[in-house]
């Protein structure tokens, strides 16, 4: 024990004198009477101020013990607090940022890396959130709407708070951009309702107005007029069906999907959908599916209307009797973006598109031959639905065509 050697040492030091005053007793240097008590007096001395000093030390080395422990302690509680705070941070749903005075980022929590990925950085370098960041390291609270065109237009709600006793800013960013397309998809609806329904709307009264009138008697009349009162219904039909399917599309444009689908095999399902179609076309689809190709992140049921939509316009818009091809491949070569992704591409043989058409193809009720558009059933919108989903997706959409030798769609989808 520590204390049993100090004691141990200190009676050791006490044989110095003790040798001293017995070496002058025996040389007769000091009478002996006076020699032995002094002895007695210089060793018991020694020791009492050892046991004394021993004391002292034992007390401050459990105190010292004591504080250690105390010391862990309060960092276990600490390091505990810290870890249910980063926690706690990182489960909140808005996407939310610690940044330093200057704008450097600290930390960020899940919601961030979920909601904005790729996109932060340029967020980040946006001059209105640069201003606002400035002011608020000054010590005020900001608050700034940013508009982000790209990849996907997005409206976002950017609050900073100073957080004095850290000496950093609290960022919270609030995606918009949902309640602002809300607002946008009821204008487009009923702009877009009122123009392309009021056509076949107009001709359904006219007919039924007939058929109660002059062709009230008239057998053929009435069953020429309700075949082409069946056909205008049911392309008011689809052209609603595709209005509330582009508006459910651009709802959700700004959130990435994160499901993980093969497509190679998703595909396969889309064209077996289109064999009992084939006949009346007689048109041949093959596939060309590259095998052990990685799945994306994708959404299964957009990806497969894409490609339905692509195989219809190429059924309805190639040459009767034409053939049409599906296929997927690894994107290899100069012509495709930086980065791994596969090529969705659906090819046909038929007259083509005019070079004129091609940069406004994907625009709404865009159509390059309106009459053979219209007797096809196409409602101007399959092009503009495949727009948004491969936005939605971050991928890219390329159009090839030349006149008399048919036209490819190719759809480029990242690998992540």
């Amino acid at each position: 024990m520590p204390g049993r050697r100090l004691v141990t040492s200190w009676g050791s030091l006490s044989l110095v004198p003790a040798a001293l005053l017995l070496g002058l007793m025996l040389h007769g240097d000091l009478d002996p009477a006076i020699a032995l008590p002094s002895l007695v007096i210089v060793v018991l001395s020694t020791l009492a101020f050892a046991f004394r000093f021993n004391g002292e030390l034992g007390r401050l080395a459990a105190d010292a013990e004591r504080l250690a422990r105390t010391l862990d302690l309060r960092a276990g509680q600490a390091g505990d607090l810290l870890r249910a705070n980063e926690t706690i941070i990182d489960q909140l749903p808005d996407p939310l940022l610690v940044l330093s005075p200057d704008g450097r980022v600290l930390r960020t929590n899940q919601a961030v890396r979920t909601a904005f990925r790729d996109e932060l950085p340029a967020v980040l370098r946006h001059p209105a959130l640069r201003d606002a960041i400035a002011l608020a390291a000054a010590g005020s609270a900001q608050s700034v709407a940013l508009s982000l065109p790209v990849p996907v237009e997005r409206e976002v709600q950017a609050t900073i708070m100073p957080l004095q006793s850290a000496g950093q800013l609290l960022l919270v960013l609030s995606d918009r951009t949902r309640e602002r397309r809300v607002e946008q998809m009821r204008a487009d609806f009923v702009a877009n309702v009122s123009h392309e329904l009021r056509t076949p709307l107009a001709s359904v009264v006219g007919f039924i107005e007939t058929l109660q009138g002059p062709a009230a008697d008239d057998t053929p009349a009435r069953i020429r007029f309700l075949g082409i009162m069946a056909e205008q219904a049911e392309r008011m039909r689809r052209l609603i069906d595709d209005l509330l399917s582009l508006s459910r599309i651009e709802l959700v444009e700004h959130e990435p999907p994160a499901d993980r689908v093969p497509l190679a095999d998703l595909l396969r399902r889309v064209a077996a959908s289109f064999e009992p179609r084939l006949p009346e076309r007689q048109t041949q689809l093959t596939l060309r599916l590259a095998s052990d190709l990685p799945a994306i992140a994708a959404d299964a049921d957009q990806i497969a209307q894409v490609a339905t939509n692509l195989i219809e316009n190429a059924m309805k818009y190639g040459r009767v009797g034409g053939h049409v091809q599906l296929s997927l491949a690894l994107a290899d070569g100069p012509a495709w973006p930086a980065g791994a992704g596969l090529v969705l591409a659906v090819s046909d043989d038929g007259p083509g598109i005019p070079r004129a058409h091609l940069p406004r193809l994907t625009e709404r009720f865009y159509r390059v031959d309106k009459a053979r558009s219209r007797n096809a059933g196409g409602t101007g919108l399959g092009l503009a639905i495949v727009k948004h989903i491969v936005n939605r997706h971050r991928g890219h959409l390329f159009v090839e065509s030349e006149e008399g030798k048919g036209a490819t769609f190719s759809v480029w989808l990242p690998i992540r």
